[in-house]
């Protein structure tokens, strides 16, 4: 682990570059990007199917794909509200650099059908693989939908989840589908219910092993040294796990990030977790090294009273994609949600995270526009 004053440098030269980077967009009407909402069709989902969402790059051809895969909140009834442009910014990323990136909603998640399927059992009595193959279903019928389409391609894809999405990912190397080339796991797990509380995590860890046992495809793992969900000892149980029953996967402690290294796979954590994505990508000769220009966000201000800090987070939130609010105190204290299903969720979710830190939050933005004249 890098020692407390070269970890701090390293943060405020990635938030710098997060600025850097989500400010420097085209000034260009045509977008690079082609989006479009889905339907996976899926007999145990019933007739709505999987809900998802593709972002690929704009231009003909087949592009190899990226399946990304959500966690699992620890209030079930957030469930429900879900959406796949919750992983908007991980999508655009994986979509300039080649791929066809398909966010999908398992079943019982956002408007997917079929009900909730990953259920563990008793906390003292967990049974993860049965989840872990609930999981690995969704993400084959996705595979299966995606694999028909004209422009895609399932040769060289990759499958890449945070979370329980990330548990999701390994759990489908365990019986790969043809074609599936890397995966890559951000703060893979289930279990969690409270800060550094997981249930019964001796069966995680053997359910890490059984995974291990088949799985042949070259992973990636990705943990913050502060993930508040799984952290590093339990982190490295997991992997040590994996590895000794023969499973392939490259280890990376990352450095503490924000209050919980959990969310080190988002828009905030741009700068830092693309180029160790970038790095395996390259050694496994999976998608392109030209980065495709990213879309253009609105040229909205941030609060005039943010740090370098802050500046980083509201560019952060200009390019997280629709349905989003930021709310910010007079002092600078602020949050943003974004992803949600529809704006009111977005600007109350905000508000309610911005009240946990000052008691005078006010909208500063919703969506693409400045929200009234408070804080300008």
């Amino acid at each position: 682990m890098a020692a407390p004053r070269l970890r701090r440098k390293m943060i405020r030269l990635a938030l710098a570059a997060v600025v850097a980077l989500l400010a420097a967009a085209p000034a260009t009407a045509a977008d690079p990007l082609h989006r479009e909402d889905l339907r996976i069709p899926m007999a145990a989902a019933g007739p709505r199917g999987l809900e998802a969402m593709l972002i690929r790059p704009a231009g003909t051809g087949r592009y190899p794909l990226a399946l990304l895969s959500h966690g699992t909140p620890r209030d079930a009834a957030a469930r429900e509200g879900m959406t796949p442009n919750g992983l908007y910014v991980q999508a655009i990323e994986f979509a300039r650099r080649g791929f066809a990136a398909v966010v999908v909603m398992r079943r019982g998640y956002g408007d997917s059908g079929g009900g909730y399927a990953e259920s563990n059992g008793p906390c003292d009595r967990r049974n993860y693989l049965a989840s872990a193959n609930a999981s690995a279903a969704d993400l084959r019928a996705a595979v299966d939908a995606m694999g028909r389409r004209a422009d895609l391609t399932t040769k060289g894809m990759i499958a890449a989840g945070v979370s329980a999405g990330g548990f999701a990912s390994i759990a489908l190397s365990a019986d790969p589908p043809p074609g599936l080339a890397a995966v890559i796991n951000f703060a893979g797990g289930r279990g969690s219910r409270a800060d550094d509380d997981v249930c019964d995590e001796d069966a995680l860890v053997r359910a890490f092993a059984s995974l291990g046992k088949t799985s042949r495809i070259p992973s990636l793992w990705v943990y913050a040294g502060n993930d508040k969900y799984f952290g590093p000892q339990l982190a490295r149980r997991m992997h040590a796990a994996f590895t000794a029953a023969g499973g392939r996967a490259r280890f990376i402690d990352a450095p503490a990030f924000g209050r919980d290294g959990h969310g080190l796979f988002s828009a905030m954590g741009v700068s830092i977790w693309t180029p160790m994505v970038d790095s395996f990508l390259r050694e496994m000769n999976l998608g392109t090294r030209d980065l495709i220009a990213a879309p253009a966000t609105a040229a909205v201000p941030p609060p005039r009273q943010f740090s370098v800090k802050g500046r980083a987070a509201f560019a952060a939130y200009l390019a997280s994609g629709p349905h989003k609010a930021f709310a910010v105190s007079p002092k600078g204290q602020y949050a943003f949600r974004s992803g949600l299903r529809t704006p009111a969720q977005a600007e109350a979710a905000a508000l309610a995270e911005c009240a946990k830190h000052a008691p005078d939050c006010a909208l500063y933005a919703k969506g693409d526009e400045l929200a009234g004249q408070g804080n300008r």
